[in-house]
This record gives structure tokens, sequence and C-alpha cells, in this order.
């Protein structure tokens, strides 16, 4: 039998030889992914299209977190093209699958820049892998970013995935800043800062971390862009990330902003790598007395995009302050929202 493919104006015709004494048992197979090997072989020969997940990520249940297209089989695309495509879709991040296991490589990009580590992305990424490359129960999955190599770790219930979790690297303490900097950045009273260090935090990506008193500081904070770029000019930091102990939601421990202008996106619903550098932060500086942590972070409520993450950080054997290594995982759930083919 022949079939005739009309794909982005072209037309491929293709013969079958799909006789049941000659596939078998593998003719059912054939029959129900027949359409979607023709899609996959006209975009062979037209490079027509791409298969993409959308998926959100820290989601409390489906249409909150933080929104992630993920393009597999992108290796056929210029860097200059996986940068249109993310202008396009215009979520906080995309991310493009350029290879295979056993540590896929990744390419991250927000609308305006590409990153060497996300957090939201990696956990997105590894999820789609899971249920639509690799198909099986795997315990951990690697991504390899130009930031280096992120192993991801999973947990199931009844065989689905339930929360993911990933390892970051090791945090860098890039230097502090005085209140006096960052309040009219943010544009608060000096007051509303809380008495801890404000702190510049990598673990692949860097942020500001600011520690406010009051959950009506952070709501009210807007940042006024000529103070913010006239700072993140002389830092590496270009992001802000502010967080307080009162929070909406009673069972959660911290509340928290994140504000990315300078990589186009203005406020960020739900940041994997910037709750790492505050879970590392939490440490260096004995948030509240402790120097172990294992809270819920809640994220997003001020853009109507609510976000739960996951947090655990811990330092040894030397303590924080004398430079012992401190660990950092940051976890949360993915919700599939939507599947397509993009036109390449």
């Amino acid at each position: 039998m022949s079939q005739i493919l009309r794909y982005g104006g072209h037309s491929v015709t293709v013969v079958w030889f799909a006789r049941q004494r000659w596939w078998g048992k593998y003719a059912a197979d054939v029959s129900k992914y027949r359409y979607k090997f023709l899609l996959r072989f006209a975009a062979g020969v037209l490079m027509a299209s791409l298969e993409f997940y959308i998926v959100d990520v820290f989601a409390i249940e489906q249409y909150t977190g933080n929104q992630l297209a993920v393009f597999l089989d992108a290796h056929q695309l210029s860097l200059g093209q996986m940068q249109q495509i993310a202008k396009e879709i215009n979520f906080s991040e995309s991310t493009f699958i350029t290879g295979a296991s056993p540590n896929y490589p990744v390419k991250i990009f927000t609308p305006q820049v590409e990153l060497p580590f996300a957090g939201h992305p990696t956990l997105g990424t590894a999820w789609v892998i899971q249920q639509y490359i690799d198909r099986q129960p795997l315990s951990t999955i690697t991504l390899e970013y130009k930031a280096g190599q992120i192993p991801v770790t999973f947990n199931y219930v009844d065989n689905q995935p339930e929360v993911l979790w990933m390892q970051q690297k090791t945090p860098e303490f890039l230097g502090e800043l005085t209140t006096e900097q960052i309040a009219p950045v943010l544009g608060i009273d000096p007051t509303d800062i809380a008495d801890y260090p404000i702190s510049q935090v990598s673990t692949g990506l860097p942020f500001i971390i600011v520690p406010l008193k009051t959950l009506a500081a952070v709501q009210k904070a807007q940042l006024e862009l000529t103070s913010y770029y006239q700072l993140i000019n002389q830092l590496p930091a270009q992001s802000i990330l502010i967080f307080c102990p009162e929070t909406l939601q009673r069972e959660n421990d911290l509340h928290v902003r994140v504000f990315t202008h300078a990589l186009g996106i203005p406020e960020d619903p739900a940041t994997g790598s910037a709750n790492g550098c505050l879970a590392a932060y939490l440490v260096k500086y004995a948030y509240q007395g402790q120097t172990v942590f294992d809270w819920k972070i809640e994220q997003g409520y001020e853009i109507d995009r609510p976000s739960l993450l996951y947090v655990r950080s811990s330092a040894a054997p030397a303590s924080p302050q004398q430079g012992g290594e401190i660990g950092v995982s940051v976890g949360g759930k993915v919700r599939l929202v939507a599947t397509g083919q993009w036109v390449v």
C-alpha cells in the first residue's frame, strides 16, 4: 500500500509492505505508530518538524508552577534557531536535547540568552526524558550543561514520577552588598531588610540573595530598572531573589520572589537555580540558628503562577563559616500540559 503525506507544502509518497506474516507480532505496533513514523521521515527529509512537550515544573497542580518547552532531537538546530524558538515560545526557559544517554546534552535558552544552567528546566527536561525517551522507572538521569553535569533523581508512586530532585553544584559565595545598594533597586525601605547579609551566591548561575523581614515587604517590592541595571553592571549576579519567613500557605517555610529582568524575564514564577542558591545561603549564614534545612518554599503568587519547591541543604564536616562544603538539592513535581510538532 502507498500513502501520500502532505507536509509544509511538500508531498512525500511512502510505500508500505506491512503484511501480517512478515511483521508478525509487530504489525499492530507498526500500524499504531505509522503516522508518527511518517512525520519523522518527512522531518528527516525535509527538516520540517521537531517533537516537543510543554510541562509545568514545581507545580502544585496543572497550570501552576513554571512553564517549560522541551524539544527532542534538537541536534539539527543551530544555536540561532534555538534562540528564535525560545523567543517565539516566550516562556522563562526552553530546552533542547541535542544528544543521547548516558549523559544527555541539553541547551537552555530564555527569550533573550542561552544559560549555562537553570533549575526548573533541569527537572522538566529529565521528566520528559524518563517519560518519552527512556520509558522506564530509572532512579537517576544526568544532564550535561555548559556549567557541568547535573544528576536528577526520581521518587515514584505507582511507577509514575512524583517528586524529582536535582543535586546542584557546590555553591560559591561571590561577595556581599549593602542595604543602601539594594533597597532603592527594590523600591523598599532599608528597614525592610532583615539582619542577615545580602550575598551573591552561585550553584551554576549567580543570584543576589536579599533577606526581608515581612511578607508585606516582599509583596510591595518592585524593580526600579535604572538602579537595577546600574547595580548589576558591576556584579557577576544579574538576578535577585528576595525572601521572608512569613508565608501565604501555613505549611510552607519561606515566601520567595525572583527578578530576572536582565535575562528577559521580569519575574520568574519558580526558580530552581535561585532557590538552590538560597538553600546554600541559609546554611552559610545559619538562618534562624539552623545549619540543616529540609524546607518548602512558595513562589510565583504575585504573578498568579503559584509554585512549590523543596530544598535540602547542609554542610559537612566543617562548619559552613569555616569553609565546609555545602550540599544543595532542590526538588519539585512536574505535570504534562501539551505535546506537539514544531515546524522548523
